[in-house]
């Protein structure tokens, strides 16, 4: 039987060919992107795991005996360019002392050891910029077991064991780290990415891929199903059992499922190199990282044509049940408003939680993914019910011939008139919510404000709170930062241990002030400005990390005279920059040279570090919409070809009593588009309704307009799949003729 239901599966030559090589091309792509995902989830774990190396200075790990210590001293956060950079200081006291990863032996004193992409840039950039702070001297390269990514800026510095004892934050170690510490709040380095946040946005990403894929083999499997199920009636009516037509349904959808199967592992493996550039966590993965555990392999390898054969087997069930189920077709029951439903239930639950944002990451997954997922889900069970609807109130407003008909048809199979723009419909709410949210978190923190010319550059010595970064400043240093030829402005940051003009509103606890020279604050006026005829400001704690600008604040006067001021201790030092590349690292050098225990940064860094992790948001609305779209493109044109092969003598017959050929093809046309702008237009509605409930739930934003960008791209999605419907008409000519109007 199953050899039959082989030879059988190809007999009706070229269409049935076609049909087969459709199905296994949408199980491909299916299991191509469904396997990079994986891959790409399981990457995300093998980068943390070669990054848990950075936590080995962690007070709260436990050390063992009988190994000779390894000083370890940890400069993050260090940055270039707006990158994170790991700066670990360390000296060996002995022979068996432990040795980082991706390092044969431990630096010696005046030298060091870079990851490939730091020491490329360190052969690059002027030293000025870049290697003057760093002690020492290039020995070498850091191996990929210490690094996260190809792009990971590493840096693993020798010192000698009793100058690295005498720096603040130095401890011995003898074990390098393999897990993170029972406390790695405020205790390890900011390295590798947040798992589960990432398997959140990759699972969104996934069920944003899948949803269309599925629906493409729908619609595929799908193709010829009139006369497939013709053919099966007639054999149940020749004497062949329920089982026996399931059986060779079966083998016909699966045999192009396992070909796409094996096809798509084939993709996958296409894919990976392209993967791995993406920037899911901000940066590349390794090639080798992409992988797949045998269970997962064996999951999709069985899975996928097991899922076809039961599509097969509820295809045609109308037929196993009575040999006459074809001839003794009937409309459809129409679809009921429940099918609303989840659909209202998805955008409850985001609603719900606007005001009750859960406390933990794995609380937020819960709440946000499934009700994401529940929207998708719901707009395709709705999708049939809310295209009945719009044909039955277009139908009682119109008197054209080819209007009535359409609507007539797809008030009577409305699932069949939405299942050819699901997938479209889909990638529309997936593309409307994610370009929202990253939108306003974009115009909410993703760039600095104010001048570009007066962007600045920090040295924050000390954090508000830690004690003073030093006494003064030496002259210099002062005289070496206005040398440089982008220094606009220079302020020198007070400490307040008086605790002047602390404002009175805020809770006990809450830093004091630092104070300014109003002469200083005239240099820098991104900060903001005194109070006429004042000398010395107040500025509040974080008034020189803030990444708006400030030019507008005027800052209450302290009561202490400018030259009272200017002997404080010093907190941190504040240079405005012509906002180049070049100088702000001139500036950054200079400074981590001379406070070698103390952290030059800037306040972009902040900024750049929230932009790369919006452009990795971006890379995947770009991903998931140029992904989606052409899928979901390539699942409306094969549903219109598909109908129209099923239903030719119908149309054949029209053509016979008269029917012109253009009236046909607006048939064909409306019973595309209606459903298509219908529905279009309550998927682009809820994907802003969703965005809006999760910005207002997990970052209390209000919704921010994505733009003509995102409005032209609608606009030419929509212009493209209108496209697409037209391109299928001139097959009605050709498939209509009177030939295909006899019997049989």
């Amino acid at each position: 039987m199953i050899a039959f239901a082989l030879r059988l599966a190809v007999s009706g030559g070229r269409q049935a060919v076609a049909r087969l090589l459709t199905i296994a091309a949408a199980a491909a792509v299916g299991v191509g992107l469904l396997l990079s995902t994986i891959a790409a989830v399981n990457a995300v774990g093998a980068t943390n795991e070669r990054m848990l190396w950075a936590n080995s200075g962690a007070k709260s790990r436990t050390e063992t005996a009988d190994v000779d210590p390894l000083w370890w001293r940890d400069h993050s956060p260090e940055f270039y360019d707006g990158k994170r950079l790991l700066y670990i200081d360390v000296a060996a006291t002995g022979p068996t002392s432990p040795v980082p990863p991706g390092l044969a032996k431990p630096p010696a004193a005046g030298e060091y050891y870079a990851s490939p992409a730091l020491a490329e840039l360190i052969r690059e950039q002027p030293a000025d910029q870049l290697a003057d702070r760093f002690p020492g001297r290039l020995a070498g390269e850091i191996g990929e077991t210490a690094l996260a990514s190809p792009d990971s800026l590493v840096l693993v510095v020798g010192q000698d064991p009793a100058a690295l004892a005498a720096r603040p934050g130095a401890r011995q170690i003898t074990t390098i780290a393999t897990e993170l510490p029972s406390d790695c709040r405020s205790d390890c380095p900011a390295t590798g990415t947040r798992g589960d946040a990432m398997t959140l946005i990759l699972s969104v990403v996934a069920g944003a891929l899948l949803f269309p894929v599925v629906i493409f083999i729908g619609t595929a499997t799908r193709l010829s199903a009139a006369t497939r199920e013709q053919r099966y009636a007639a054999m149940r009516l020749v004497g062949s059992t329920p089982r026996q037509i399931t059986l060779i349904a079966a083998v016909e959808s699966t045999l192009a499922a396992v070909a796409g199967t094996v096809l798509g592992f084939g993709l996958y493996l296409l894919l990976r190199p392209l993967v791995a550039t993406v920037p899911f966590t901000g940066d590349r993965f390794f090639v080798e990282d992409l992988t797949l555990t045998a269970p997962q392999a064996l999951g999709v390898l069985l899975g996928v044509p097991l899922a076809a054969a039961v599509a097969a087997r509820l295809a045609l069930r109308r037929v196993t049940v009575s040999p006459l189920g074809v001839s003794r077709r009937v409309t459809p029951k129409p679809p009921s408003a429940w099918r609303v439903a989840p659909l209202l239930a998805g955008l409850a639950e985001l609603a719900w939680f606007v005001g009750r944002r859960p406390h933990t990451t794995n609380g937020q997954t819960a709440a946000y993914l499934t009700g994401f997922l529940v929207i998708m889900l719901g707009l395709v069970v709705a999708g049939p019910w809310l295209t009945m609807t719009a044909a039955r109130a277009v139908a009682a407003r119109t008197g054209r011939p080819a209007t009535l008909i359409a609507v007539r048809r797809l008030a009577d199979d409305p699932k069949a008139g939405f299942r050819s723009v699901a997938g479209l419909v889909l990638a529309l709410f997936v593309t409307t919510a994610t370009v929202a949210i990253i939108g306003t978190i974009d115009t909410n923190r993703g760039v600095l404000s104010g001048d570009p010319q007066t962007r600045v550059a920090v040295s924050h010595g000390a954090m508000v709170g830690e004690p003073p970064m030093t006494d003064a400043v030496p002259e210099q240093v002062l005289a070496g930062l206005r040398g440089d030829p982008g220094f606009r402005g220079l302020a020198i940051v007070h400490a307040n241990p008086a605790g002047l003009a602390r404002d009175a509103s805020k809770p006990p606890g809450w830093p004091a002030p630092v104070l300014a020279l109003c002469s200083d604050l005239a240099q820098v006026p991104v900060v903001g400005h005194c109070a006429p005829g004042a000398e010395v400001a107040a500025v509040a704690p974080y008034g020189f990390l803030d990444l708006e600008s400030q030019d507008s604040v005027e800052w209450p006067t302290a009561p202490v005279t400018a030259e009272a001021a200017a002997r404080l201790p010093v907190q941190s030092v504040y240079v405005t920059t012509d906002g180049s590349t070049a100088a702000k690292e001139r500036v950054r050098t200079l400074l981590g040279r001379s406070f070698p225990d103390q952290h030059a940064r800037m306040v972009q860094d902040w900024g750049s570090e929230q932009q790369q992790m919006l452009a990795g948001w971006r890379q995947l609305a770009d991903v998931v919409l140029l992904t989606t779209l052409p899928i979901a493109g390539c699942s409306l044109a094969v549903s219109v070809v598909a109908g129209l092969s099923d239903r030719r003598r119908p149309f054949a017959m029209l053509r016979l009593t008269g029917a012109p050929l253009g009236l046909l093809r607006w048939v064909i046309a409306l019973e595309s588009a209606l459903p298509l702008l219908v529905v279009a237009a309550i998927a682009t509605g809820t994907g802003f309704g969703a965005a809006a409930m999760f910005l207002k739930s997990q970052m209390n934003y209000d919704l921010v307009s994505p733009g003509a960008v995102y409005f032209g791209l609608v606009l030419l999605g929509l212009v493209v799949s209108l496209g697409i419907i037209a391109s299928t008409l001139p097959l009605l000519k050709r498939i209509t003729g009177p030939e295909a109007a006899r019997n049989g």
